[in-house]
């Protein structure tokens, strides 16, 4: 009897360390799958654009937010506006200088649930160029098809990380639009 009770402890620690073992895992954002997105008002109109190049590290289990890290960036050169000559542009020195800093990058610093299901607040520092800020934002986590998937998405002052300089037709605010997959 009491060897059957000892093999069924054993059983049920062994099952739960493997279901833990499959939420909490280093794993990578799948850029094919992944989008990063923005918008800003330029001249009164919205304009729409992307970066690719999606890499790094997220290490997510919803039981225990507070133990998440997410070390994310994206190639800078990647900027893509559907208007080549605009894109060009903002790869210059005054926009995201992808020649000296050729990716934006965001690093996590805490991460909490929300009073939502499935809504998370991620903390963390985002740098552009030679600028680091502190930002906070609201992240969706869901499961589909096997993969794990982030959505969120926040506003950041263009000016507070020295992009655009002093631009009269640009808006300061623009809108990041995130939607990132990782394969468990």
């Amino acid at each position: 009897m009491k060897m059957r009770n000892l093999t069924s402890s054993i059983l049920i620690l062994l099952a739960l360390m493997c279901s833990m073992s499959c939420f909490a895992q280093m794993a990578k954002p799948s850029p094919e799958r992944s989008t990063v997105q923005f918008k800003i008002k330029n001249f009164g109109s919205t304009v729409n654009g992307t970066f690719g190049g999606l890499e790094g590290s997220i290490d997510f289990d919803p039981l225990y937010p507070d133990r998440a890290r997410f070390d994310v960036s994206v190639d800078a050169n990647s900027v893509d506006t559907n208007i080549g000559l605009r894109d060009k542009h903002l790869r210059n020195e005054e926009y995201f200088d992808v020649k000296t800093y050729p990716r934006l990058r965001f690093v996590s610093t805490s991460v909490a649930s929300s009073t939502k299901s499935g809504e998370f607040m991620i903390k963390g520092n985002l740098t552009i160029k030679a600028t680091t800020r502190e930002i906070t934002f609201p992240f969706v986590y869901s499961q589909v098809n096997g993969t794990s998937v982030f959505k969120g998405e926040f506003q950041v002052n263009r000016r507070d990380f020295n992009v655009g300089g002093n631009s009269f037709s640009l808006a300061d605010t623009l809108i990041v639009m995130l939607s990132v997959a990782i394969d468990k």
